[in-house]
């Protein structure tokens, strides 16, 4: 029997005749062995070529050796964890990341977003979704119509307060900047390219993070939560940021866009 990394990191069988397609390249991270032959196994027998790690040590060295097109990476891994990993990617690399763990509450999905994460599975998963949401992060990725890859502004004003989008830096009335996450970047830019409509909580994920939406993923209410207290809104007649009961969110005010 060949060994286990051997296994899981060897190419898959073709017909000598068939020509080598031209695939993604995708990394599996995760500590449990049975995760990794799973996915590999649905991930391989969709065409993609599979790497498969067991920690950050063992990624480093498979990122080190060539193209990356995606990492699925656990939440949980002995050393450094995927939170930490994800987030010393993202300092050097845009390569899409999707976040797998067991552990499914709101604030893990959202602690994820927060360092740069695309998308989120919890275990346990099905074939289906897997190949979903994978299958949705490359196409956005290779897509140039896609959202977020659409021009964008170099300022929006709204209520008196300025969003550089480039510069990724949210100015307040009184001139400050105001710190916001990477995921409250996105959500902000999201309702900002969408002013005055309704927007459901499905879709403004899609939107803000490239990723598929749930109707029972409540990560954006998080977020949604966590913009207003830094966008000071507090008000319960006519808020920047309207609650659409049963559907979503809407930016209540004009935006201008320099």
């Amino acid at each position: 029997m060949l060994p286990e990394i051997a296994t899981e990191n060897a190419p898959p069988a073709r017909h000598p005749d068939l020509p080598r397609p031209l695939t993604h390249h995708i990394v599996i991270v995760d500590d449990d062995v049975g995760v990794r032959t799973l996915l590999t196994r649905i991930l391989r027998e969709s065409g993609y070529e599979v790497s498969g790690a067991r920690d950050g040590g063992e990624l480093k060295s498979i990122m080190q050796m060539g193209r990356i097109d995606l990492i699925l990476l656990d939440v949980m891994l002995p050393g450094d964890s995927g939170i930490d990993l994800c987030r010393m990617i993202r300092a050097e690399s845009y390569v899409p990341i999707i976040m797998i763990s067991a552990r499914g509450q709101e604030s893990d999905r959202v602690a994820g977003l927060d360092v740069g994460a695309d998308d989120y599975i919890a275990k346990p998963f099905g074939r289906s979704e897997v190949l979903a949401r994978v299958r949705a992060v490359l196409r956005r990725m290779r897509d140039p119509h896609a959202p977020l890859d659409a021009p964008i502004p170099d300022c929006f004003e709204f209520a008196s307060w300025q969003y550089h989008a480039r510069r990724r830096e949210l100015i307040a009335p009184s001139g400050a900047e105001v710190d916001l996450t990477a995921a409250e970047q996105d959500l902000l830019l999201a309702l900002l390219r969408n002013p005055q409509r309704m927007i459901g909580r499905e879709r403004l994920l899609e939107l803000s993070r490239s990723r598929i939406g749930s109707s029972t993923d409540r990560s954006i209410d998080v977020l949604v939560s966590r913009l207003r207290r830094k966008l000071g809104d507090g008000r319960k007649v006519r808020p920047l940021i309207r609650t659409i009961r049963g559907v979503g969110y809407m930016l209540a005010t004009e935006v201008v866009v320099t």
